[in-house]
């Protein structure tokens, strides 16, 4: 028979299925696309600038992305920040173009920049998730 675990000693789990992805998480961490378009509606850019207004926005991102997903146990955090990161850079680019703040050079060229857009974001994401899964595994130990 096998005897209860005591506190110093965690319960032993079986490996099983992986936990299903929280999309929540995804979503909540997705519109932090709207964070940049805020600073700058809210003036922030006019007084630090904007490299400073868009460097304020990527940390505070970072930040809450990393903290929030490793910290708050969430559920495949590679996966989940990868499509965060996805919904971020349809929600910026979706955002600048509303405000007018997209270039209008041509189809091609929008297309071309869009993609790069998504793709960046997404590699944040990853990159972010790596991280995030990395402070939940020593969180475990």
């Amino acid at each position: 028979m096998s005897e209860p675990p005591t506190p110093s000693q965690p319960p032993r789990t079986l490996p099983g299925p992986r936990p299903v992805l929280s999309w929540p998480a995804v979503t909540g961490f997705g519109v932090l696309g709207l964070l940049w378009p805020l600073l700058r509606l809210i003036g922030l850019e006019s007084i630090v600038g904007g490299i400073a207004t868009a460097m304020i926005a990527f940390l505070a991102t970072s930040i809450i992305w990393v903290l929030g997903a490793g910290f708050g146990h969430v559920p495949r955090p590679v996966l989940t920040l990868t499509l965060a990161g996805i919904l971020f850079a349809f929600l910026l680019g979706g955002t600048s173009i509303l405000i007018g703040d997209w270039p209008d050079h041509s189809i091609g060229l929008n297309l071309l920049a869009g993609t790069i857009e998504v793709g960046r974001s997404a590699g944040f994401g990853a990159l972010s998730g790596l991280v995030a899964e990395s402070i939940q595994k020593a969180q475990r130990r």
